[in-house]
């Protein structure tokens, strides 16, 4: 044999390959659709951060068009991605529990089935910030203030009141995106923010960056009293230093994050996102600190949301078994 012949062969062969590899490909991304969009919440909190950076990555690593969308966060992410509006989305789990359940404040009664569970993503501690000339150091500080709370529709801007009023103290809350809220804290316009998002807060940082601040959550009894009140939040310690301005530890609540997805989209298209996110920390942890906390055993702190099938079967591969009661009626094993 020749060596043209050779060549040849070499060619046909790799051809062949190459061919196969296509094949599978356009298999692997049958029924995909052409774009996604991911929903986040409003710009300066870790949400818009985490996913606009995942959105990119997903771009990045599996070809398909992936853009991030603000939104007023968690409550109305839920009522997004039931409807088809938004593909994929973030979803704080105490909002989650409340739109699964029918409960949600933006669509009571409608029990949002269309959401499936993706990954986790990390817990929401919730902190409070006010200018150190306002005199404000504690909870008991904001009775008859107005206090910045996020997004109407975020998760802060619904449980923060209603935390506020289990403790006996009466605010006035001010709803808006967290970059707004920053500059109004700034001008005097409202005398707090309080506000849940990873470690640090963006907007908390930025407003620290530039004036004297003081930066407070609740105290052990107050605490105690919103756990002992509300049952889908956990306990959480903010470490001293997170901010230069605060230098102990503060007790607060938190709650955890999930990715979620439209039960509409092709198994092979989340589970490919899956591995893009819990298979890339790194590059995870390089968009949001808090992406320390998105790694797949964290799975099991869903434990009400199906999850979607694409899901299931990353963490099956992973020899990490879900709950039958969180397997869809569409999964097909």
């Amino acid at each position: 044999m020749n060596l043209k012949t050779i060549l040849m062969a070499g060619v046909a062969v790799a051809a062949t390959a190459f061919a196969g590899m296509s094949a599978a490909t356009a298999q692997d991304k049958a029924g995909w659709p052409a774009s996604i969009k991911v929903g986040t919440a409003s710009q300066g909190g870790t949400y818009f951060v985490y996913g606009a950076g995942w959105a990119n990555l997903v771009q990045e690593k599996l070809g398909i068009n992936t853009s991030s969308e603000v939104t007023g966060g968690p409550v109305q992410n839920m009522a997004l991605v039931q409807a088809g509006d938004v593909q994929f989305a973030m979803a704080t789990m105490g909002p989650g529990f409340d739109g699964w359940t029918g409960k949600s404040p933006i669509a009571p009664g409608v029990e949002m089935k269309n959401v499936r569970a993706t990954f986790p993503m990390y817990m929401t501690p919730f902190q409070m910030i006010a200018m150190a000339n306002s005199g404000i150091k504690g909870v008991k500080d904001l009775d008859g203030k107005t206090v910045g709370v996020g997004p109407r529709g975020g998760t802060p801007g619904t449980y923060f009141p209603l935390w506020f009023k289990e403790l006996g103290v009466t605010v006035k809350p001010q709803f808006g995106g967290a970059n707004d809220l920053g500059s109004q804290l700034q001008d005097g316009l409202i005398d707090s923010f309080a506000f849940g998002a990873g470690l640090p807060i963006a907007v908390f940082a930025q407003v620290e960056a530039q004036a004297p601040v003081t930066l407070f959550s609740f105290t052990k009894e107050e605490q105690k009293k919103i756990l002992d009140a509300f049952p889908s939040v956990s306990a959480f310690t903010i470490p001293a230093n997170t901010y230069k301005s605060q230098t102990v530890d503060q007790h607060t609540i938190a709650m955890w994050n999930f990715g979620i997805a439209n039960k509409s989209m092709p198994e092979s298209l989340v589970y490919e996102v899956m591995k893009v996110v819990l298979d890339n920390n790194d590059r995870m942890m390089q968009i949001h600190k808090s992406a320390v906390d998105t790694k797949p055993a964290n799975y099991v702190n869903n434990s009400f949301m199906w999850f979607h099938p694409g899901a299931i079967r990353y963490y099956k591969e992973k020899n990490l078994p879900v709950d039958s009661k969180l397997i869809p009626p569409e999964y097909k094993g």
